[in-house]
């Protein structure tokens, strides 16, 4: 069998979240060498910690070096470590915003690691959390609190950035989800949303967290406006994968009911496709028909990109020729989600516009800024 570092990867990863149980490898022993490169790619889509977790239900004859498993359970150490730091923090501020009655979620990140076989595992970055009230009383309600924020970051439609002093990133969220670039299903899904969210409820973290059936809608969404810009990694696709193995028949039967009504169909089948592939996910638990021929589109740009894509090859170029890569791109997915990929278009040009009177005043008008 012909060595592969992103498949031995998935191997690893269907083995830490028990979704195989099979022989690693087809029973074949891998080279320190080999073991080295299916390490830097789990660093590269952050998901050391989780593939760790599979080294130990290894037969010892199968296992990496002493001195990659003692590198590798370090790293690992640390991935806990921030979790312990994270959920702390959002415990203090689910408590803080409590206190002054407003009633709050934590999306995503730390949400999602405590539906992992390991809670502990899962590498988060910052904490998303959603706080009742809109944008406006949000922010007087920080203000009021003493949460720091950054004035000149005030783009956003949907979330706020804490000033970092805890050595935890943090967006508090006055919307539930950045939802779709298309109008007309972005108000569907965020109606749908913003009822869900009043769900949620406590966990013994300290911190409240959406229903499974909220997170199914929101994150499927996330992962579709991050493909379409950026691009994802293994670990949101990981994270889709786990919510569905938690999700009950009544939540998944609702969201594939909803698919089309909140503009997700054509993506949520190339995603089903892609879990199938990798983690083997049952097609009994999948929303929809999975589509390959969209899947592949977006298993091949995860595992190019890594993170939210952010290990993609560096582009040689002039910046004009950047911005015409990045068009090719997207009307290549043309046929994924061409309602999404029309209204992003529409809103990059709405935004750059809206965006001249703040950019005059900051002294950063560049035509750069146009193709970028």
């Amino acid at each position: 069998m012909a060595f592969s570092k992103t498949e031995s990867l998935y191997e690893l990863l269907r083995i830490a979240v028990g979704a195989e149980d099979s022989v690693f490898n087809g029973g074949q022993k891998l080279t320190d060498e080999q073991w080295d490169l299916v390490h830097a790619e789990a660093l590269r889509q952050l998901l050391a910690g989780v593939a760790y977790g599979a080294i130990a239900k290894l037969p010892q004859a199968m296992r990496p070096s002493l001195d990659l498993i003692f590198q590798w359970a370090s790293e690992a150490e640390t991935v806990k470590g921030h979790n312990v730091l994270l959920n702390k923090e959002a415990a203090r501020l689910t408590q803080l915003f409590k206190e002054q009655g407003a009633k709050s979620a934590v999306l995503k990140g730390p949400a999602n690691a405590r539906l992992y076989p390991n809670p502990y595992a899962r590498q988060a970055g910052d904490i998303d959390i959603w706080v009742e009230g809109g944008k406006k009383a949000v922010m007087e309600l920080l203000q009021k609190v003493g949460l720091e924020f950054d004035p000149k970051v005030q783009l956003s439609f949907h979330h706020i950035n804490l000033k970092e002093d805890r050595g935890v990133g943090v967006e508090v969220h006055f919307r539930p989800s950045s939802g779709n670039f298309n109008p007309f299903t972005h108000r569907r899904l965020l109606s749908f949303l913003e009822k869900e969210i009043l769900k949620s409820e406590s966990t013994p973290e300290g911190f409240d967290v959406p229903t499974i059936r909220f997170a199914l809608a929101m994150q499927l969404a996330h992962i579709q406006h991050h493909f379409l810009g950026t691009g994802v990694g293994l670990k949101q696709l990981l994270d889709y994968y786990i919510l569905l193995e938690h999700s009950s028949e009544s939540d998944r039967k609702f969201i594939s009911a909803n698919l089309e009504k909140f503009g997700l169909r054509d993506f949520a089948g190339a995603l089903m496709w892609v879990l199938g592939h990798i983690f083997k996910l049952d097609r009994a638990k999948m929303l929809c028909t999975p589509n390959e021929k969209y899947g592949v589109k977006i298993l091949g740009d995860s595992v190019a990109g890594g993170n939210f894509g952010k290990h993609k090859k560096k582009f040689v170029g002039n910046f004009v020729q950047h911005w015409i890569r990045k068009k090719k791109r997207i009307l290549s997915l043309l046929g994924l989600a061409p309602a999404e990929i029309f209204w992003e278009e529409v809103d990059y040009w709405k935004m750059y516009i809206k965006s001249i009177p703040l950019r005059i005043r900051l002294r950063r008008v560049s035509i750069r800024d146009l193709f970028e």
